[in-house]
């Protein structure tokens, strides 16, 4: 296992590749090795499960508003995503979020998750952070707008979207 920081931190590996297929209702179908071995769960733990069950509270209410925004209108999500482990640690990852058709009908969600950037996270970290104070200082009906302002203000120096703000770390 990789070594786990004084913070609980797992630092993925840059040769892993952590996959996870869910339904239309976001629980898991599939959980390949990696997603076990880093979220600390069990395959059959996490089979049937919503996806969210390695959600962690430091992430922003407004970035999986952003990521169902894009996957409602069968766009690929990219971003940067910190996630709870069964043992209490955490693990930041760069993920790929996109819809899974079979038969021409929308089946599901795949999600390839791997290494983020250090310099990516020193970015990331700060802006989430303030994102969530903001997010847990308001009314739920204020959380999304207000903390996605605070998102839309650090991108649109330099970018377009998220997407583009995320793939540049």
């Amino acid at each position: 296992m990789p070594a786990r920081s004084s913070s609980g931190e797992i630092q993925v590996e840059c040769n892993d590749l952590i996959v996870s297929k869910t339904d239309l209702d976001s629980r898991i179908t599939y959980a390949n090795k990696a997603f076990c071995y880093y979220s600390g769960f069990r395959e059959k733990e996490l089979l049937g499960q919503p996806q969210n069950i390695v959600r962690h509270s430091d992430m922003p209410r407004a970035i999986f508003y952003l990521m169902w925004e894009h996957l409602k209108q069968d766009q690929e999500f990219f971003g940067y995503v910190k996630n709870h482990r069964k043992d209490g640690g955490y693990y930041w990852t760069f993920a790929s979020v996109a819809p899974v058709y079979e038969n021409g009908q929308k089946t599901g969600y795949l999600s390839a998750r791997r290494c983020p950037g250090e310099s990516a996270i020193q970015v990331i970290e700060p802006l989430y952070q303030k994102m969530i104070e903001l997010e847990k200082s308001l009314p739920k009906e204020q959380q999304i707008p207000m903390s996605s302002a605070i998102l839309w203000k650090a991108i649109n120096k330099e970018f377009a979207t998220y997407a583009e703000f995320a793939l540049s770390l």
